[in-house]
């Protein structure tokens, strides 16, 4: 049975709850049972049929319950049904909700998207439109004088605090805006006493640099100081003029900068007296040798076929140079690979040649050489083109083992070293837009021709017996040679009267120094090297030693630490 605040709690709740239509007491399949086990006569089990107890002297049964009335109408549970009270006010606001909740008129069915989306009440007449809002990319503006003119009464005043560009003309709008289209503050209104100071500094340091580029400007551009750099320059003349100033600061300037686009001497290969006949310059790569990268063998290079042969049989002739735009620290050991008998004489890195605009340049001025006698030969026109008609261009080689493009263009070379041609770019350019080893080839087989025509005319015309050879054949002697003869005691005109040709001459003579060479490297090459190697491991102690003498002398303060190291290691 329940106990008396349990039903006052029970008649206390608020009578907007939805009157129930089933029983309060459970249905469920199974109850509780408090059978009595002592004694089984007595089952104490509720049952739907059995009254609810709530007090001793009252017995309500479920269908007798009057707020669980199904029948009654909504109205007449709703209504109080005592004095005011606790229950009464709850059954006040009870009501109250049910008021309210049927005047909400816009849940009273479906509308349409305008009707839903429109705003419920409409703004006041009074109220000003909505202004724009600030930028705020570079700061929250100032409210400052919105705030000062509304503290005032709305009196507007002569000048206002915002304006910090102290121009009447451009004096913002009350609420902080400027009189833009936009609605968006002056950029000087997010601008702080810092900002303001930064760019103070920052004038001041365009000002000086303004100041200093000016004074450097005019010390570059002064007058030549000595008679060597007036002739050095001769496009900027002397005088104070605008253009003259601009001209001598600029060559001032490229002589700056020329320690990094200049190459490293101006003089690149040193004075040789006599000078010598002719001097041939030869690119590195993809001219005698091939390198390139594999993941299986990383880099590799290959050596063109013919170098060999190309270099030793040519270094009769010419001068020999490898000029190359690859640094030092890379080409030299590939060039001491190729030439280990030092048959090149000079090799140039990338150290000396002329850096513009990107590109690598050899400048064969820098040589020292006479451009007459100098003849380069390259891969890429890039590289010769501030002398482009001192150039023999050949395309790259990739690497093909069959390549005979470097052997077949000896015969040329060979042919203006002998001949004493006067300036090799005259017989450089008769061959222009064509390949020089081929055409070569045709004009020498012309000649050919033609000697052998003249020479079994001149053998017709000429008389078969003499009497004085016959005489100096039959004594046992034999005459001398008439006319030029060549190194090796061989008269030109006996060979003349052979069939051979002046060049087939010259080029037996130097094919026989090209044997007498080889059969030398064969025969004392290892020991050359061997010697070579100790000179140069000679020199490289010896520098070693000064740089220790230099170090300790610097150490101790003067010579005498240096005399005394100096006596120590003779010792």
């Amino acid at each position: 049975m329940l106990p008396r605040a349990a039903f006052r709690a029970l008649r206390a709740r608020p009578a907007i709850v939805v009157p129930r239509t089933v029983s309060i007491a459970s249905t469920s399949k199974w109850s509780r049972s408090y059978a009595d086990t002592k004694k089984p006569d007595r089952d104490h089990t509720w049952k739907p049929s059995d009254p609810i107890k709530f007090q001793e002297s009252k017995i309500v049964h479920p269908q007798e319950q009057p707020e669980f009335e199904t029948s009654a109408s909504p109205e007449s549970n709703t209504e109080p049904t005592s004095q005011p009270g606790p229950r009464a006010r709850s059954a006040a606001r009870s009501g109250a909700q049910e008021d309210h909740t049927t005047e909400q008129t816009e849940f009273s069915g479906p509308k349409s998207e305008e009707e839903n989306t429109a705003p419920t009440t409409d703004a006041p007449a009074s109220q000003e439109p909505q202004k724009p809002l600030p930028d705020l990319r570079y700061g929250i503006p100032s409210t400052f004088g919105q705030e000062y003119e509304a503290a005032s009464g709305g009196r507007k005043h002569e000048h206002n605090p915002n304006n910090i560009t102290e121009d009447p003309d451009k004096e913002p709008a009350p609420g902080g805006f400027g009189e833009h289209k936009t609605g968006e503050l002056p950029k000087s209104a997010y601008e702080t006493s810092t900002d303001r100071r930064r760019n103070r500094i920052a004038n001041w340091g365009y000002a000086s640099t303004l100041a200093f580029g000016v004074v450097g400007a005019l010390y570059l551009g002064r007058d030549w100081e000595s008679e060597e750099e007036r002739n050095a320059h001769p496009d900027a003349p002397a005088g104070w003029s605008p253009g003259a100033i601009y001209a001598r600061a600029r060559a001032r300037l490229s002589s700056q900068m020329g320690y990094y686009t200049e190459p490293t001497f101006p003089k690149l290969l040193p004075d040789i007296d006599p000078a010598p006949p002719m001097t041939l310059v030869l690119s590195l790569e993809d001219l005698l040798v091939h390198s390139e990268w594999t993941a299986k063998h990383g880099w590799r290079t290959a050596k063109r076929p013919g170098v060999d042969y190309f270099l030793r049989y040519l270094s009769q002739y010419y001068e020999l140079v490898i000029f190359t735009t690859v640094r030092s620290t890379d080409a030299d050991p590939i060039i001491r690979k190729l030439d280990p008998f030092r048959i090149v004489m000079w090799p140039l890195f990338r150290e000396a040649t002329r850096y513009e605009k990107g590109e690598y340049i050899k400048d064969l001025s820098y040589l020292n050489r006479d451009l007459s006698k100098t003849i380069i030969i390259d891969t890429d026109p890039a590289h010769v083109k501030l002398q482009p008609e001192n150039a023999i261009i050949l395309p790259k080689w990739k690497g093909d083992p069959r390549d005979k493009g470097l052997v077949a263009l000896i015969p040329f070379l060979e042919y203006l070293a002998m001949m004493g041609v006067p300036d090799v770019r005259q017989a450089i350019k008769s061959f222009e837009g064509k390949d020089i080893a081929t055409e070569f080839a045709l004009r020498e087989a012309r000649a050919r021709e033609e000697f052998q025509k003249e020479l079994e005319a001149r053998k017709s015309k000429k008389p078969k017996f003499s009497a004085g050879n016959a005489i100096m054949g039959a004594l046992g002697l034999k005459g001398q040679p008439t006319g030029m003869t060549l190194g090796d005691g061989h008269s030109v005109s006996e060979g003349l009267e052979q069939g051979k040709m002046l060049s087939d001459q010259f080029r037996e003579r130097g094919q026989k120094q090209y044997e007498a060479m080889e059969k030398e490297i064969r025969e004392n090459g290892e020991r050359w090297l061997k010697e070579m190697a100790e000179e140069e491991k000679k020199f490289m102690e010896e520098q070693m030693k000064g740089m220790k003498q230099g170090m300790f002398g610097f150490l101790t303060g003067g010579g005498a630490g240096a005399a005394a190291q100096g006596a120590q290691e003779k010792k």
